[in-house]
């Protein structure tokens, strides 16, 4: 693929640790953009020295962040993954393929843990339950939600995804299902993540993000046919 077709968009609250190992991931010729949401540990400074485009968000929240990076992006293709060193983004390529070549719309990363503690019990827990909801509400038979994740980006804006919390990954994949996108995942590495997880690292955290995805999946269905 030629230089500046692919942007990433990489959600970044305290990941002062595990960026120079994501940025140095990040395929030759994409552009990293790092969307700081709040850190206090230079997270910010440390990926705009490394050469990442650095963009501000002040609203707390893991789809806020993603979706200001999704406005920011101006490649044909974007992909998300999340900054603590969990995913490798070095394998967003093969993602990026399968849209190039027309045979799937939004492919997202189905994580397999590689390390002891890569995936938290309560975490795991909380995504079956999800993957079980959405197969009821979209017929999908997707066995995991995870952060990373590859689409066209004129058809990500075009979702109108509104959610700035928990329930922004899940949102997304409604609204695509629901516009008949076709969605696949394939299998990726999942690595014990660097820092301390903001989200689903505590059972609290879990079910906070388990209550805001319910939210999204009591959203009506659309009826726009919004295809790629």
């Amino acid at each position: 693929m030629s230089p500046m077709t692919v942007d990433v968009v990489l959600p970044c609250l305290d990941e002062a640790e595990a960026l120079p190992w994501v940025l140095a991931r990040i395929p030759a010729g994409w552009r990293a953009i790092v969307v700081d949401n709040g850190s206090t540990d230079g997270s910010a400074a440390l990926a705009a020295g490394l050469g990442a485009t650095v963009v501000h968000e002040p609203r707390r929240g893991f789809g806020a962040a993603c979706h200001a990076g999704l406005v920011a992006a101006d490649a044909e293709f974007v992909c998300f993954c999340d900054c603590d060193a969990s995913l490798d983004p070095g394998l967003l390529p093969g993602l990026v393929r399968t849209v190039a070549d027309g045979s799937t719309d939004l492919v997202l990363g189905r994580r397999r843990p590689t390390g002891r503690g890569a995936w938290p019990a309560h975490a795991r827990a909380g995504n079956l339950a999800l993957s079980w909801l959405l197969r009821r509400r979209t017929r999908l038979r997707l066995r995991d939600l995870g952060p990373m994740r590859a689409a066209r980006r004129e058809a990500l804006l075009a979702l109108c995804l509104s959610d700035r919390r928990s329930g922004y990954p899940l949102q997304m994949v409604v609204r695509a299902a629901d516009a008949g996108w076709r969605v696949r995942e394939v299998d990726v590495p999942y690595l014990p993540r660097r820092g301390r997880s903001k989200v689903t690292g505590t059972w609290r955290g879990t079910w906070q993000a388990v209550h805001d995805m319910r939210k999204v999946l009591d959203e009506p269905a659309s009826t726009d046919d919004g295809r790629p």
